[in-house]
């Protein structure tokens, strides 16, 4: 299931004529990258009504104490003169996005997994009150399951202007990569380096070959290569990756009814999946009447 959450981008300030654009744009990129909609679901949150009325429901099980704890929402909410109510229980819609599929397993990235447990408090406070209707979903996490932005001082985020766009121009990319902060402690050269600190060996891990991880390191610990020398490598090794995405993604570009058509077929798909979840969470919790 791979779903394009549009409800929880409206928690944040935005421009609501270019959230379709956006929503179609990050389809053409999901598809793009790999995913195969005849292997899997992808569709649009708010076309499968049923995320937001589980959200409620769960809402009446989720400590507000648990809420407040969250980091991403201090984050988010620092400085604000207005922070909306649907910011501060963004959480509990992650936590029906997962839950209303009963997902055993859910792919994060370390920052998201604050988020997870509280699903899982979540699924049990749930299953506690009204029966056993949720599994407790796990963490699946990647090899590199936090990169950091290119100024080394949080996460890689486009919120924040230290990122890189997958799908940006060769020369744009290269440009990010070479600037992007490195060791500290790297002043020269022939300075050995600390790849295990280093945003770069973080993202050889996650796309180069493993012998090439493996000389990346040993050539940085031993002052072989400069910081520039890793950086090419590692945009050698990403170009060979994003080469064939780009090729994807213009030809979707170019047939958005391919697009279309996949959205519309995945939500059909969740949607079934998500009535018969919402059909026992009524069911256990006494709501709705006979009539119906």
């Amino acid at each position: 299931m791979f779903c394009i959450v549009d409800a929880h981008a409206i928690t944040v300030p935005y421009e609501p004529s270019e959230l379709s654009a956006r929503i179609q744009a990050l389809a053409v990129d999901l598809i793009a990258c790999g995913l195969d909609p005849d292997r899997c679901t992808l569709f649009v949150q708010s076309d499968v009504r049923e995320h937001t009325e589980l959200a409620w429901y769960l809402a009446s099980v989720t400590a507000k104490g648990d809420l407040e704890r969250m980091t991403q929402f201090k984050e988010k909410s620092e400085g604000n003169e207005f922070v909306p109510a649907a910011l501060f229980t963004y959480p509990v819609l992650m936590s029906a996005d997962i839950l209303l599929y009963k997902a055993g397993v859910v792919p994060v990235g370390d920052d998201q997994l604050q988020h997870l447990e509280l699903a899982r408090e979540t699924a049990r406070r749930f299953n506690h009150r009204f029966g056993p209707v949720f599994p407790e979903p796990k963490a699946r996490l990647s090899a590199a399951p936090r990169i950091m932005g290119l100024d080394g001082d949080s996460k890689m985020s486009k919120s924040k202007g230290n990122s890189i766009a997958v799908f940006e121009p060769p020369e744009a990319f290269w440009n990010k990569l070479r600037g992007a902060f490195t060791d500290p402690q790297r002043l020269r050269k022939s300075d050995p380096g600390r790849p295990e600190i280093c945003n770069i060996y973080t993202m050889h891990k996650a796309v180069s070959p493993p012998e090439t991880v493996t000389d990346v390191h040993a050539s940085c610990t031993e002052a072989k290569w400069g910081c520039v020398d890793c950086k090419k490598v590692l945009f050698e090794h990403f170009e060979k990756e994003l080469i064939p995405l780009r090729a994807k993604r213009q030809e979707l570009d170019a047939s958005p009814e391919i697009v279309n058509g996949a959205l519309a077929r995945g939500a059909s798909k969740a949607r079934v999946l998500a009535r018969e979840t919402m059909t026992e969470v009524r069911g256990v919790m006494g709501l709705g009447s006979r009539a119906v």
